[in-house]
């Protein structure tokens, strides 16, 4: 009970002369993922996922090359992780502000005055 022994399926196969010949192949269960050593899927460029399909050269999550972001209506929660609001939002965050104040730019802003002054 306490040692591990590998379980091989057997099959049958044709000898160099003609004759059939059993051997033992491996199966497709633990000892065989360790043989698994080549990679199908790289980074993406766009999402940054290790996604991106060498061989098809297109990318599972988000769909690269295509132009329009790979989503799904059947996927809520992914569609929910790529949301606006998930991420920096560098630019987005300080439009709100800049909208107020009327999207000035350049120079100080204007003095204000002594009467509307908050307490």
């Amino acid at each position: 009970f306490g040692s591990r022994e590998v379980v091989f399926q057997v099959g049958q196969g044709t000898g160099a002369n003609g004759s059939q010949k059993k051997f033992a192949t491996m199966g497709d269960g633990t000892p065989a993922m360790g043989k698994r050593h080549k990679k199908t899927h790289c980074l993406c460029p766009r999402c940054g996922k290790r996604s991106y399909h060498v061989q098809k050269k297109k990318c599972a999550a988000c769909g690269y090359p295509a132009a329009k972001i790979r989503s799904y209506e059947w996927s809520k929660k992914s569609k929910r992780r790529r949301a606006p609001g998930t991420g920096r939002m560098k630019y987005v965050k300080h439009i709100a502000r800049r909208a107020k104040n009327g999207f000035r730019e350049g120079g100080t802003a204007p003095a204000r005055k002594k009467g509307t002054a908050s307490k």
